[in-house]
């Protein structure tokens, strides 16, 4: 399954609808083994996301992270809630995105006392960089003035253990703030999902929103004020990471498959010799011995292009029936070519790149084809044309 979408994963409902409430259209997925996620696109995006809800705790975390990486292939997996600040650094409402997930319940006890052996899983390079970038921009947040205080994303140390921590001055509160004193935030699942992750070879970020102070005001009033706002935020920054995250998969993809075309016609070359001279041929693609006449559509208004979309979608539902296309892949290539059908009525400079930017992003879902891939190139340059 070629990899177009993010799978998102949360511990609790309450931050499992926070970002189903960023979702359109979702549609439940049922795993083999019976975990149901449901698959849905960001809104106002074509950024498809699998959400699935994991439970408390690491081991629990894991598994479905497992099933979920397995089942869908994702550019990545974004594990999504609320957490308990250490220290100041972070305030309540703000987002920490994990720079590395300590699995603090590692230790070895010896006479003069517990001494830390944690695990340590660092965030992706790439993943890190691209929420680094967010964070300068700003731009995420839902609410930039409804309390007062817009939040911010904070990077640093997580930790994950096995137990609710609830207290500053309890013993395991505080061998936990000595051993971990770079730790921005506490909770319970993180290091099951970056051990997946790791295993499976598929990009983890933490996303964390900070709903108390690990301080003993846990189910307070003030803690069932700020948990859904917390959640909110965190589900806000991770979507936005989402789209950023597809969007640049989606470059590679089109660079790849624009090198590979290349290639293609590089090879395409033929030589008809008649008494030792080389006589040229005229024609869209040579293969072997066989050559195609290949005449680029002719688009001249937007009535031409929409018509041509509809032929192309018609290609596309052959594919499908034949097996060559799978389900997942064809409904988001369908989704493409709609948002590009659609702008194409507009006849608008501005609807023009929109329908520009989706052919491009169709393209990308469909690069492994090389004959869709050529029958979609007049279309992607007509689309640019009428700008």
């Amino acid at each position: 399954m070629p990899k177009d979408l993010v799978v998102i994963l949360t511990a609790l409902n309450l931050e499992y609808q926070a970002v189903r409430r960023k979702l359109t259209d979702p549609q439940a997925h049922r795993h083999e083994r019976g975990t149901r996620f449901e698959v849905g696109t960001v809104q106002g995006t074509s950024c498809r996301v699998a959400l699935g809800l994991t439970n408390k705790g690491n081991h629990s975390a894991a598994v479905i992270a497992e099933r979920a990486i397995q089942e869908f292939s994702p550019v990545a997996v974004l594990f999504v809630g609320v957490a308990g600040a250490l220290g100041d650094a972070a305030r309540l409402g703000d987002v920490v995105m994990a720079t590395h997930v300590y699995a603090y319940h590692g230790g070895t006890s010896e006479d003069d006392g517990l001494k830390a052996r944690p695990r340590v899983w660092e965030a992706a390079h790439g993943i890190s960089q691209l929420g680094s970038h967010l964070a300068r921009v700003d731009d995420w947040a839902d609410d930039r003035s409804g309390h007062g205080r817009t939040p911010q994303v904070r990077f640093g140390a997580i930790a994950a253990g096995e137990v609710v921590q609830n207290s500053t001055i309890s013993a395991e509160a505080r061998w936990i703030r000595q051993h971990y004193n770079d730790a921005l935030a506490i909770e319970m699942e993180a290091a099951g999902v970056a051990q997946a992750g790791h295993l499976n070879g598929a990009p983890v970020a933490v996303i964390r929103g900070i709903s108390d102070r690990a301080d003993g005001t846990k189910n307070s009033a003030k803690d069932r004020n700020w948990q859904p706002r917390a959640a909110a935020n965190a589900a806000a920054f991770a979507a936005r990471l989402a789209v950023e995250l597809m969007g640049e998969q989606e470059q590679i993809a089109m660079s790849q498959a624009d090198g590979a075309h290349t290639a293609d016609r590089l090879k395409e070359h033929v030589s008809n010799t008649a008494h030792n001279s080389t006589v040229g041929i005229m024609a869209g693609s040579v293969k072997e011995s066989s050559v195609y006449l290949n005449a680029d559509p002719k688009v001249t208004s937007p009535a031409d292009l929409v018509e041509e979309l509809d032929g192309f979608g018609e290609q596309l539902k052959r594919h499908h029936s034949e097996g060559v296309l799978d389900d997942d892949t064809y409904r988001a290539g369908v989704a493409e070519l709609g948002l590009a059908r659609r702008a194409a009525r507009e006849n608008t400079p501005e609807s023009s790149k929109r329908a520009t930017m989706a052919l491009k992003r169709l393209r990308g879902l469909i690069a492994e084809f090389p004959e869709l891939v050529t029958g979609l190139a007049p279309l992607v340059a007509a689309a640019g044309d009428s700008s």
